[in-house]
């Protein structure tokens, strides 16, 4: 790929910050005079450590993809994106971005509170490298997006975090940037401006811009972002699809809650010594979803299927066992995050062996396809029939679907198309009528 076709290239980038360790050592004015000049350390310089946040990063965003970036808290996450936007240098590494950024990081950042709405517009418009003049002529669209009526001419420090929100949004996306960061401030928004938020993203990636979006929404990644990074240690521990990314970091986040719930405390002996038994392995999930496989109607392992062809899901399962009272579903959904089926063994009625085996699997079967052309995933998880999840995050796939017929939608139903004859009496003007059967 050529390095125009690059938004954002990292390579091998650290970023440390200074620590001072407990039991900092205060001195005065003079002492630290007497140091200077003869040139001896100050013993609170000897015990500062540095703390690396970033750990050699290596990544690459292409121009007109949008990137969700995971990880745990204190892994990295923001510190990357200041790292990107300016406001962080690197320790050492390089950072090659192209094109305008406009960043959504800390709430509020960017705004005086004493300046009102309005000026705080202008302000951070110019900041973002558009003139005066460009920033008047906006003016009007980012207040009405905003929807702060009234509110946009008074001073910011009275803003509530949810309006804060929306006057970051708006000027953040109405000063025309070639690449959008947003470190999880739409969390901080009501249900109506966030779905508008991301009708808003929407339009800047169907126009080809980049977005990279921090979050800890793994369904926002998977449904809506072309590509993942899971950071975790201030290292990248994966870049790839979101249905893979996810995937690996579901089942890192599910094995340390299970490690962390199954540790035991050493009891503790009458003479205060500590007992011998001690668990601490950890429990495994009632049942683990270990494989999905996507067949296409060769029965070949496939994940670009055609609309008319039949789909198999194959799972494979292993239970811990004397599981009963258990069933599997399947879901899918598109791209964007809509859910175009999802079934169960509960729902159609299936009856599995009570309990499980300790190892089995099963297949879901699809006549036809039947999606319209794109992007999708099929997540299989195990629950109980009141609804409880025991596989943990089960097992997501990514698939794309082609089709020779260009529809719109996501499902293309079995139809057929007929035409009424015109009888040679009636007029020449008249439309014919068509008609749609199910077949």
């Amino acid at each position: 790929m050529d390095a125009n076709d690059n938004a954002i290239v990292i390579r091998n980038v650290v970023k440390s910050f200074k620590r001072r360790t407990i039991g900092r050592e205060y001195t005065t004015l003079k002492s630290e005079l007497v140091r200077f000049l003869t040139r001896q350390r100050s013993k609170q310089q000897d015990r500062s450590a540095l703390i690396e946040s970033l750990r050699g990063i290596d990544l690459v965003v292409p121009r007109g993809k949008t990137m969700g970036i995971l990880g745990r808290n204190g892994s990295g996450k923001s510190t990357l994106l200041k790292l990107i936007t300016g406001i962080y240098s690197p320790t050492s590494g390089t950072i090659e971005v192209n094109g305008r950024i406009s960043a959504l990081l800390d709430l509020g950042a960017g705004f005086h509170p004493d300046f009102s709405g309005r000026e705080n517009i202008l302000i951070n418009g110019i900041i973002l490298g558009m003139s005066r003049a460009e920033v008047r002529a906006r003016m009007d669209e980012i207040i009405a997006f905003s929807e702060l009526g009234d509110f946009i001419d008074e001073p910011v420090r009275n803003y509530s975090s949810g309006m804060y929100m929306r006057l970051a949004f708006s000027v953040a996306t109405f000063v025309d940037p070639e690449i959008l960061i947003i470190d999880e401030i739409l969390a901080v928004g009501d249900v109506h401006f966030t779905k508008k938020s991301f009708a808003k993203m929407n339009e800047f990636k169907q126009s080809g811009k980049t977005i990279l979006l921090v979050t800890h929404d793994m369904h926002t990644v998977e449904r809506w972002c072309d590509m993942a990074a899971w950071i975790d240690g201030g290292r990248i521990r994966k870049v790839g699809t979101p249905a893979e990314v996810v995937d690996e970091y579901r089942r890192a986040v599910a094995l340390a809650e299970e490690r962390s719930q199954s540790f035991v405390p050493p009891a503790m002996s009458p003479d205060g010594g500590a007992l011998p038994e001690v668990n601490l392995t950890p429990q495994a999930p009632p049942v683990e979803i270990s494989a999905v496989r996507l067949r296409d109607g060769r029965g070949a392992e496939s994940e670009v299927l055609d609309t008319e062809d039949p789909l198999e899901v194959e799972i494979d399962f292993r239970t811990q066992g004397g599981v009963s009272d258990a069933g599997f579903e399947v879901s899918f959904t598109s791209k964007d995050g809509t859910q175009v089926y999802g079934t169960s063994t509960f729902v159609e009625g299936v009856q599995l062996p009570s309990p499980l085996p300790l190892t089995g699997s099963l297949r879901f079967r699809l006549a036809r396809l039947g999606f319209t052309a794109g992007a999708y995933s099929v997540l299989v998880m195990a629950r109980r029939r009141e609804g409880e999840g025991i596989s943990g995050a089960g097992i997501s796939r990514a698939f794309t679907v082609q089709s020779a017929v260009a529809d719109w939608g996501l499902v293309r139903p079995p139809h057929q198309w007929s035409v009424d004859p015109v009888s040679p009496t009636e007029s020449l003007s008249t439309e014919p009528v068509a008609h749609a059967r199910v077949s």
